[in-house]
């Protein structure tokens, strides 16, 4: 099974360097189901892994001036302020028996892959319809505008300390239709983002858990081999054509999910 699961890491990274997101939504299930760890740990180290991958992708974003540093903080101070309170203050209160429903319990483990079962289905959604526009519109953003951002950034905030992705599919719809950035350079704008909120999430919290360091850096160094790959493969193969069909893969991901736990 671990076997699968760095072949999976692989996978996370590709799809990060080819769509420029989604893979860090899979981080997850196959920490739990391929690599045995409970999801609370999971996601702990799923902020890492993502971190690490969101920061390498960034950098050839970076390198052809496709990051926009002051949508990043716009966008990024509300989603960083989230993050840190969900992971020191929100994630801790809930118990590991959140309730009961006759002989079957819920527990904090099932109740964090549900919501991201959920999340995986959303996100899902957003890739197989994927009608955003690439085109920047000629209205500059609003005010309004820009405190929806912030409240999005929040809400991706709190998603990503409680589950553990990234929240990419997201911060690109907002980057591009409420701060009206080019799609090239939301995506770079996001994976900055994603990097550091994620880094920071990971951080905040690191003392609260036990980790396996030797596992943790060989799933993320395989998962960064993954993003050089895709970075490459992006040159040749337009990544837009297989949002879709990544997109049915997750939500198919996300249904086995709520059936293994609920049903199974």
């Amino acid at each position: 099974m671990e076997i699968i699961g760095y072949a999976a890491a692989v996978l996370i990274g590709i799809s990060l360097g080819l769509i420029g997101g989604g893979g860090s939504i899979l981080t997850v299930p196959v920490l739990v189901y391929l690599f045995g760890l409970d999801a609370f740990l999971a996601t702990e180290y799923s902020l890492f892994i993502v971190g690490i991958s969101s920061l390498v992708g960034s950098v050839s974003y970076f390198k052809k001036g496709l990051v926009n540093f002051k949508m990043a903080m716009i966008f990024g101070i509300p989603s960083l302020l989230a993050i840190f309170l969900t992971r020191i203050y929100l994630l801790p209160l809930i118990p590991k028996e959140v309730f009961r429903i006759r002989n079957f319990t819920i527990t904090r483990d099932i109740f964090l892959l549900l919501i991201f079962a959920g999340l995986m289905i959303l996100a899902s959604y957003k890739m197989i319809k994927s009608n955003t526009s690439e085109k920047l519109s000629e209205r500059a953003a609003d005010k309004n505008n820009t405190l929806l951002a912030g409240v999005q950034g929040s809400i991706a905030g709190v998603l990503t300390g409680l589950v553990g992705a990234g929240g990419g599919f997201m911060i690109i719809p907002a980057l591009v239709n409420l701060l009206k950035i080019p799609m090239k350079i939301a995506i770079g704008t996001s994976l900055v983002i994603i990097s550091f909120n994620s880094l920071i999430g990971f951080f905040s919290s690191v003392n609260h858990v036990k980790i396996d360091w030797g596992l943790l850096i060989s799933i993320t160094t395989i998962a960064v081999a993954g993003i050089i790959i895709g970075s490459q493969l992006s040159k040749k193969i337009d990544g837009k054509k297989l949002k879709p069909a990544f997109g049915w893969f997750i939500l198919i991901m996300g249904i086995y999910i709520i059936t293994k736990e609920i049903f199974l």
